[in-house]
């Protein structure tokens, strides 16, 4: 399943890509390359734009109407709709940067391009095969597994 995000949704793209979905974020093309481009690379198209979204359907092509605020109700609200997983694995996590696959890295290889205090606590990193940018469970890690908690919480309720 991939996605196409438009440019009210950069943050979610993010998410989605550290989740394992190839997305891809257009923050610079008008609506009807919105659309062309979903079509041709059979993504789903994900807008807050109501406009956008109509013309979307109006042409056959796949639209999903991100109409919820928090970024846990966006994630359980995409899961709810296409049964999408809400769970970090970095095995199959992609950067959230670039979008393409990320890789274990060595922390012996990737040292010098780290902080000191960052190679002093943490173990394991992961590398993204295109931009290079390393990744590691930093202190940023308990505000995302906080957010996909509150994510499945919301499908479990609801």
């Amino acid at each position: 399943m991939k996605f196409l995000a438009d440019s009210m949704l950069g943050k979610l793209t993010r998410w989605l890509r550290m989740l394992g979905y190839d997305t891809t974020y257009a923050d610079n093309l008008d609506d009807k390359k919105l659309v062309e481009m979903a079509n041709a690379e059979e993504r789903i198209l994900l807008t807050r734009d109501s406009e956008l979204y109509r013309f979307a359907k109006a042409r056959e092509v796949r639209a999903f109407f991100v109409e919820e605020r928090s970024r846990s109700e966006q994630l359980a609200a995409l899961s709810r709709q296409f049964n999408l997983s809400l769970e970090l694995n970095p095995d199959i996590s992609r950067c959230p940067l670039c979008n393409a696959d990320i890789s274990p890295a060595r922390k012996d290889s990737i040292c010098e391009s780290i902080p000191e205090a960052t190679a002093r606590v943490c173990e394991e990193f992961w590398k993204c095969v295109n931009c290079g940018k390393i990744y590691w469970r930093g202190a940023h890690w308990k505000k995302i597994v906080e957010t996909l908690r509150n994510a499945n919480s919301i499908l479990k309720d609801g």
